[in-house]
């Protein structure tokens, strides 16, 4: 029988501005090395003197960890230890034949599921530690013991669906801890992702689930292969009992921090404030920022702390200023640490930016973005039903 986990009762009033952040961490999973190529292929051409390094890599996360542990937000996070996933656990989203295949390519040193996604030696040791590590963050809110968690993880999840690893993950860390808070007595549990790629995997995970929203916004990339079978269009809305419940939201390449604010503006918060989740999970990449190798969205520092603010509201509204924040991906080795330090002072609400952005400058001109926008929540209307009147 599923534990009463609700949110608590509305005399509690959400986290101050001064309440800390708890940051899930385990450097096991700095083990995971996907090797070198040319960027993600993990090819070798013969006439190159110098390889990429995967974008996947461990450095990206530990310019994360250190960010966190001496820049500016320091003081407002508390450090949390994580742990691998049960066996059992994992089952929860995925089938137990795609479990067996990963176990069985552990078990043989080596095994590359689709392009650019490698399992390599200590490859699935560091997997397990993602998921536990993600099911100890959602667990530290569903037990009480604060409002604000981050699974700071790899390798990342959101593309792993129940049955097929894909783009850079093996096993959907946000999915199993939105089954975590499902099994915990939470009703409905709500998914925003702004990792500059489709959601997939978690989106295809719900699907036909009308107690968990799915939102994704990402450039508009479509399907790569048969690994990722999904478009992330905006027609793609769940089947049955999920239809109406995924939502995607497919921005032009070079949307900016204004486009991404009035995306937010017009299409997460009134689907949000329609829904009512009492959880929600905050699913992170800075793959969307201005100077990934693996994105063209242009967001800086401004844009992602902008939109922390705007999840933050939304939590303080509906589910008492609960949110799982969940890494994904971002790929500069040093600008994904500074988006990411800005999100978590826009989730935080801090008053002032504690840190100034060190590069960014790129002209944007939102116009195109607010069309398509526009053109997206014409469709909700039509097509979701619960949305109808937003």
């Amino acid at each position: 029988m599923a534990s009463d986990s609700s949110p608590p009762a509305a005399a509690s009033s959400p986290q101050g501005p001064g309440d800390k952040l708890a940051v899930f961490w385990h450097e096991g999973m700095l083990a995971h090395d996907a090797g070198r190529g040319v960027f993600d292929s993990g090819r070798d051409p013969g006439f190159l003197d110098v390889l990429d390094q995967h974008p996947e890599n461990a450095d990206r996360v530990r310019n994360m960890v250190s960010i966190l542990r001496r820049g500016p937000i320091a003081p407002f996070v508390s450090w949390h230890s994580g742990r691998p996933a049960h066996a059992s656990e994992l089952l929860s989203f995925h089938s137990s034949e795609y479990i067996e295949e990963l176990v069985q390519a552990n078990a043989t040193g080596a095994k590359k599921f689709c392009e650019g996604t490698f399992l390599n030696p200590g490859s699935w040791g560091a997997a397990l530690l993602a998921a536990g590590t993600t099911l100890s963050a959602v667990k530290h809110i569903l037990d009480g013991h604060g409002n604000l968690a981050y699974a700071l993880v790899r390798p990342p999840g959101h593309h792993a669906q129940p049955d097929r690893a894909d783009g850079y993950c093996f096993l959907n860390n946000a999915g199993l801890a939105v089954h975590l808070a499902l099994d915990s007595g939470r009703s409905k549990v709500a998914v925003v992702d702004i990792d500059v790629h489709y959601g997939n995997g978690t989106a295809e995970g719900f699907y036909r689930t009308e107690n968990v929203l799915t939102i994704s916004l990402h450039m508009r990339h479509g399907s790569w292969g048969p690994s990722h079978p999904q478009s992330g269009s905006v027609d793609e809305i769940g089947e049955g009992k999920g239809l109406g419940y995924n939502l995607n939201i497919p921005l032009p390449n070079g949307s900016g921090d204004a486009g991404y604010e009035y995306a937010m503006n017009e299409l997460v918060v009134p689907a949000i404030d329609k829904f009512q989740p009492q959880l929600l999970v905050f699913v992170v990449g800075q793959d969307s920022s201005a100077f990934d190798p693996n994105g063209r969205q242009c967001l800086t520092m401004e844009g992602y702390r902008k939109i922390g603010q705007i999840m933050r509201s939304m939590a303080n509204r509906h589910s008492n200023g609960q949110i799982l924040i969940v890494q994904e991906g971002g790929y500069h080795i040093t600008y994904s640490a500074y988006c990411l330090h800005a999100t978590l002072e826009g989730v935080l609400d801090l008053e002032a930016p504690l840190l100034d952005d060190p590069i960014a400058y790129y002209p944007e001109d939102e116009r195109y973005t607010k069309k398509v926008v526009d053109m997206i929540k014409d469709s909700w209307k039509q097509s979701v039903p619960f949305l109808k009147d937003i």
